[in-house]
C-alpha cells in the first residue's frame, strides 16, 4: 500500500492531468508524472494511428536535440504492438532479451528494465505507456555500461507494486485524454458553426445588396440617354448600394478575425472591435469598460461572442444610429450591456415567427459558463442585451 507521501504524489499526479484541456499537453503531463512517481530513467506515451505508426508520440527524459537524432517516430511492432494490439501490460526485467525486441535507432538510449501499460476507454486502445530504467535506491550499485546486467540483477526492477500504480495512473489517464478530444472536438465545432454562420449571413446580405447593385446599375444605362437627371439619380444609388456592401464585408472579416483574447484581453478586443464598427458603419458606435479583470477563458469568450452577436443585430437590422457597448466589473465577474437606438423588436413575436436575431445562440453561451441572458426590447424603442457571467 502507498505510503501517505505516494498518496500525495498520485492525487498530485491525477489533478495534474486533469487540469490540461489540450491534448498534447494532457499527454506531455501523463509521461512526466508517470516518470516522476515510478522514479524512472525514461518515459514515453504513443497514441497509434490507422497506419501502423504513431499519431502522437510523446517522452520525457530525453533532450530536444537527443529526440531529433533518434529519428522518425516508431512503428507498432514488436513489444509496443503487444500493448495495442493485446491491451496487455508488459513488465520485463531485460527488454533486449525479449524475443519480441526489434533494436533501435543507433541514438536510441539504451533501454534495460521495462514497464508498459495499454491506456485504455472501454474496448478501445487510446495509447501506450511505457518506463524505462528503474532508478536504483541510495547505496545500491548499479552497473556503468550500457550492456550491464538487467536492473533484476541489481535490485531495482520494477515491481508488481509499480505496475499497479502505473495501471492506475492509465486508468486516469484515459479519462484526461478522453476529455481533453471532447474538448478540442466541441472546439472545432464551436468554430467550424461560427463560420458557417457567418458565411451563411454575409452570402445572404452581400448577394441582396449586389442583386439590388446589378439591377440599379442597368436602370441607369436605360435613363443615360433619355432621362440624364433620373440617369444620375440612378448612379447615386449604386454608389450607396456599393458602399453598404463594402460595409458588410468589412463587418464579416472583423467576425472571421478576431482579435486573439489570450494575446490582448477582452477588454482590449472589444475596444478595437468597437473602433472598427464605428468606422465602417454610419452608427455610431462606443465602448466603455469599469474595473474589469481577467477571467476564465470561457467567460471571456462567451462575453466576446455576444457583444458581437449582439453588435450585428444593432448595425444590420435595427437601422440604429447609435450602439453603446459597455463591460463592468460585477463581483468576481463582469456584466456587459450592449444597447441600441434602433427600431426594436418584440421578442414573442420573433419567436413565433421562427426568426431568432442570434437569441438562441446567445442563450447557449449564458448558459454553458453559468451566466445569465437578458433582452428587453419593444417596437420603437430600441434593445438592450445583458449578460452577466460568473468569476473563476
Amino acid at each position: 500500500m502507498l505510503h501517505r507521501t505516494g498518496l500525495a504524489a498520485v492525487s498530485a499526479a491525477l489533478l495534474a492531468m486533469n487540469r490540461q484541456l489540450e491534448v498534447r499537453d494532457v499527454l506531455q503531463t501523463i509521461v512526466a508524472s508517470a516518470r516522476e512517481l515510478l522514479d524512472a530513467e525514461y518515459a514515453a506515451l504513443g497514441v497509434p494511428d490507422d497506419h501502423g505508426g504513431f499519431a502522437q508520440f510523446v517522452v520525457d527524459g530525453v533532450t530536444e536535440a537527443q529526440w531529433k537524432a533518434i529519428g522518425p517516430l516508431p512503428r507498432q511492432h514488436g513489444i509496443l504492438a503487444a500493448m495495442l494490439h493485446e491491451a496487455t501490460p508488459q513488465r520485463l526485467a531485460d527488454v533486449r532479451t525479449d524475443p519480441r525486441f526489434e533494436g533501435w535507432p543507433r541514438a536510441h538510449p539504451e533501454l534495460a528494465d521495462f514497464l508498459g501499460m495499454p491506456i485504455a476507454d472501454g474496448d478501445e486502445v487510446l495509447g501506450a505507456l511505457f518506463l524505462a530504467n528503474k532508478r536504483c535506491p541510495p547505496g545500491s550499485t548499479p552497473s556503468d555500461g550500457p550492456d550491464g546486467p538487467p536492473a533484476a540483477a541489481r535490485g531495482c526492477a520494477f515491481t508488481e507494486e509499480d505496475e499497479l500504480l502505473l495501471r492506475l495512473l492509465a486508468q486516469h489517464a484515459a479519462i484526461a485524454l478522453t476529455n481533453a478530444r471532447l474538448y478540442e472536438r466541441s472546439r472545432e465545432l464551436t468554430i467550424a458553426g461560427e463560420r458557417a454562420r457567418i458565411a451563411h449571413d454575409l452570402h445572404d446580405a452581400v448577394a441582396q445588396k449586389l442583386f439590388s447593385l446589378r439591377l440599379t446599375a442597368q436602370a441607369a444605362t436605360a435613363l443615360v440617354d433619355r432621362d440624364p437627371a433620373r440617369a444620375k439619380d440612378e448612379l447615386h444609388e449604386v454608389a450607396r448600394l456599393a458602399a453598404e456592401a463594402s460595409d458588410e464585408l468589412r463587418a464579416a472579416v472583423v467576425e472571421l478575425r478576431p482579435a486573439a483574447l489570450d494575446e490582448d484581453g477582452l477588454v482590449a478586443t472589444l475596444r478595437a472591435q468597437a473602433q472598427v464598427l464605428d468606422r465602417a458603419h454610419s452608427a455610431d458606435v462606443t465602448f466603455t469598460s469599469e474595473g474589469v479583470r481577467a477571467l476564465p477563458a470561457a467567460q471571456e469568450e462567451a462575453l466576446l461572442r455576444v457583444a458581437q452577436e449582439a453588435l450585428h443585430n444593432a448595425l444590420r437590422h435595427s437601422a440604429a444610429t447609435r450602439v453603446d457597448v459597455a463591460l463592468r466589473r460585477r463581483g468576481a465577474g463582469a456584466r456587459l450591456r450592449v444597447t441600441d437606438d434602433g427600431r426594436g423588436f418584440d421578442p414573442a413575436a420573433v419567436r413565433s415567427a421562427g426568426r431568432h436575431l442570434g437569441l438562441v445562440s446567445m442563450r447557449d453561451r449564458a448558459n454553458g459558463v453559468g451566466g445569465t441572458l437578458t433582452v428587453e426590447s419593444a417596437p420603437g424603442r430600441g434593445a438592450v442585451v445583458e449578460l452577466e457571467v460568473p468569476g473563476g
